[in-house]
């Protein structure tokens, strides 16, 4: 097909006022069907596994392009009963191209999703597999005391299989709500030297990854460069390593804090001061969950932690704390989320953190605030780009506002 373009043409006095020519000249309309398959193949990236099975069925040239190791790159299988099954049956070959690899496990109750996630993770870590990035969530409902324990088994048969040549740099187990044992972390890091982030804080309700095993992992994998865990998993002895000369900078910290850190020694202020001139580029993010014990909070948040992101989800009085936070984190703090109890107190010192909290990016309050809180970070805070602050109640689930 044709569509007509109008140009307007100029000679070398239009720019002066003289009037143009006004033409019409006929343009080539392409088809999708004729587009360049590197072109096709970039475009089919961004399919989930399902569509990529639709799009080759349209004809042997979009069948063709679907083999390009572009199109696998980054890959999110969607284990759902019915969904993903012509496609994994079509492609279970490709997958050990893929690169970046995304399971989503949902209803783990339905044990065929189940069965899906680990025939994907087999396939994706088969013999001469490129896979280097690995992340599995899970959403809706689970079976009743079902500890995950056939998909952590499957992990672990895949990393003591030798013959796969498996070395990730990247491990995301955050949305995988099962306990991990030492021995699962202890393998992944033993066959990947070259990890450079590892992400095992999911919040489960029990922590079986014991400090020796994280120290065992900073020792295995040099490179590693992000780590998120259970600040019950750490100590001043474990990250001790971290203060190697001979040891690449460490970028960022992600910690859990639950119930079991009320029997953990606090990491002191000096050594945070000391491993921040050693790694002065390194960020931590925190999440104190409400079974932690009040008393242990300040403990935990010492004034010389380079705080980037800080959760106090505590449903109690958090009014010092976060005067705490103004008087230490100032300079450094981009997002906060509190789930506390709303007062006049909470207010001013809401207003107050506004003002001296300049960098935040973030803020949300899951409890009703004044008209004077809001405006405070409206007005003080210039790279503001979300934020929950409710001057009435809501329902559940209150939404953010997005400024831009």
């Amino acid at each position: 097909t044709t569509k007509t373009t109008h140009f307007l043409v100029r000679d070398a006095g239009g720019l002066r006022g003289q009037r143009g020519v006004l033409l019409r000249l006929p343009v080539r309309r392409r088809s999708i069907m004729e587009c360049p398959e590197e072109i096709l193949a970039q475009i089919f990236s961004y399919l989930p596994l399902c569509d990529r099975y639709s799009a080759s069925l349209v004809c042997r040239k979009w069948c063709q392009t679907m083999t390009y190791p572009s199109v696998w790159y980054y890959t999110e299988v969607s284990c759902e009963f019915g969904t993903e099954d012509h496609g994994l049956q079509q492609f279970c070959q490709l997958l050990r191209k893929v690169k970046h690899l995304k399971i989503v496990l949902h209803q783990p109750k339905e044990v065929e999703n189940r069965n899906t996630a680990i025939k994907v993770l087999h396939y994706a870590t088969d013999r001469d597999n490129r896979l280097q990035n690995l992340s599995i969530s899970c959403t809706g409902e689970f079976p009743l005391f079902y500890s995950g324990e056939d998909i952590l088994r499957s992990i672990e048969g895949v990393c003591l299989n030798e013959t796969s040549g498996l070395s990730l740099r990247e491990v995301d187990f955050r949305d995988m709500p099962f306990t991990l044992s030492a021995s699962l972390i202890r393998n992944i890091a033993s066959r990947s030297p070259n990890l450079q982030k590892l992400y095992i804080n999911n919040m489960t309700l029990v922590c079986n990854v014991t400090t020796d095993t994280i120290k065992e992992v900073l020792m295995l994998c040099p490179e590693l460069r992000v780590l998120g865990v259970f600040y019950a998993s750490l100590s001043e002895k474990v990250l001790s390593v971290l203060l190697d000369p001979e040891r690449r900078p460490f970028a960022l910290l992600e910690l859990y804090c639950e119930r079991t850190d009320k029997y953990v020694p606090a990491i002191s202020k000096e050594f945070w001061t000391a491993l921040c001139e050693r790694h002065p580029a390194l960020c931590v993010n925190v999440i104190l969950n409400h079974t932690l014990p009040a008393k242990k909070i300040l403990k935990i948040l010492q004034p010389g932690i380079p705080i980037k992101t800080l959760e106090l989800i505590t449903y109690t009085y958090l009014v010092k704390e976060i005067q705490f936070v103004a008087d230490n984190y100032c300079s450094t703090l981009e997002r906060l989320v509190l789930q506390t109890t709303s007062s006049e107190e909470l207010n001013s010192a809401l207003v107050d953190l506004a003002l001296r909290c300049s960098c935040l990016r973030e803020i949300h309050c899951y409890c009703v605030v004044s008209r004077d809180v809001v405006q405070a970070f409206l007005t003080s805070c210039p790279d503001l780009w979300r934020y929950t602050l409710k001057t009435v109640k809501e329902p559940h689930p209150w939404r953010c506002t997005v400024l831009r």
